[in-house]
């Protein structure tokens, strides 16, 4: 029996306002090759991240698309409903990196227990982490009850969980880390690792909107608005991970600390519109761009991947249970669904306790 039509949502890559869907034929799969159905996926103002890192860290080749559009990276789940590979069966279900579509076609290059690597010719040179997928009866992190908020926060929890770790692993004598952007999710856990480890304070900085969601949440030492910056204690000495993107932030924070301040690297860009640069130095450190795969593939080699997963597992362990107080998971199902969700996420209408599980699929 065929397959239904494919949809893709996809994005403007200059105008990130601009979207469509287009309608894509049933993929007919070569040799080596394995369909997924995309059953859901996870959106986030992370994916929004995405779009901006898009050209430098190549998320646009992910997933190939019309000249000038680009197909958005999710987390999420998907079935292989059709293989011709001999090592991966169909009924596999699998947790990865997905377009915003129906279907994805994927070109094995190795199978194992714990995951499947995508060799295709449009992801060489991408770091690994993006292209596995991993099989569900192999996952230690997975149960299926816990598949929405595995999709949520798993992969952002990661990059969180890497860069407390790269910031103990570094030891810059930090007092506070200073986390912008704190209603987001990817901050909310960063916020939760550094103060369960308990080397330094967290501060999570956010908007006046957002301040009472984010002061209830109890992840963070101290909250203060963008507009308090300047009345935190500059004596201390901070690490700044920006989440933000915004310029004017990044300049407020550099200044107010100065040399106080031990490093500073960037992770998202939840202010998207305000990212333009300056063409003035900052004092204190200069700005580097958090890359956590590096800080995954670094300890890999030192831990082994056992005990990687074994503290990486205990770590999640104790943020899902965090996350169930606050987190408010809606379901969309739909092109509809999709778009508002989408929209209300770029224009920063999104609310921060709602964690938005989507499917092109109508169920």
């Amino acid at each position: 029996m065929p397959h239904p039509a494919g949809l893709d949502f996809l994005v403007n890559k200059s105008d990130w306002k601009q979207h469509r869907f287009d309608n894509s034929p049933t993929p007919n799969l070569t040799n080596g090759q394995v369909l997924f159905r995309v059953d859901r996926f996870a959106f986030t103002t992370n994916n929004i991240t995405y779009a901006v890192a898009g050209e430098s860290l190549r998320y646009w080749d992910f997933f190939p698309a019309a000249k000038g559009w680009g197909r958005l990276p999710t987390m999420g789940y998907a079935d292989v409903i059709e293989s011709k590979h001999a090592e991966v069966a169909v009924g596999t279900r699998c947790f990865g990196f997905y377009p915003m579509s129906r279907y994805l076609v994927i070109e094995p290059s190795a199978v194992n227990e714990a995951g499947i690597i995508d060799g295709a010719a449009h992801r060489e040179g991408i770091a690994p982490f993006y292209a596995q997928y991993n099989p569900t009866t192999g996952d230690a992190l997975y149960h299926a009850e816990h598949e929405d908020t595995l999709m949520l926060m798993r992969g952002l929890f990661m990059t969180s969980f890497l860069a407390d770790d790269f910031i103990a692993d570094r030891d810059f004598g930090e007092q506070v880390v200073l986390i912008s952007s704190a209603s987001s999710k990817t901050s909310i856990a960063l916020g939760h690792c550094v103060s369960s480890r308990g080397r330094a304070r967290s501060v999570g900085i956010t908007s006046d909107r957002n301040q009472e969601f984010v002061r209830k949440l109890g992840c963070y030492d101290q909250v203060v608005t963008y507009d308090e910056v300047r009345s935190l204690d500059a004596t201390q000495s901070a690490v700044y991970v920006d989440m933000a993107g915004s310029s004017a932030l990044q300049h407020n924070i550099h200044q107010h600390f100065g040399d106080q301040l031990k490093h500073s690297c960037a992770i998202g860009a939840t202010h998207w519109e305000e990212r333009a640069t300056r063409d003035e130095p900052l004092p204190g450190p200069r700005p580097e761009f958090f890359f956590a795969p590096g800080q995954g593939q670094k300890r890999m080699a030192e831990w082994g991947p056992g005990e990687f997963q074994r503290r990486l597992g205990a770590s999640w362990k104790g943020f899902r249970s965090f996350s169930e107080g606050w987190l408010d998971v809606k379901r969309g199902v739909g092109a509809e669904d999709v778009v508002r969700v989408y929209e209300d996420t770029l224009a920063g209408r999104a609310e921060p306790k709602h964690g938005h599980v989507l499917t092109l699929w109508d169920k």
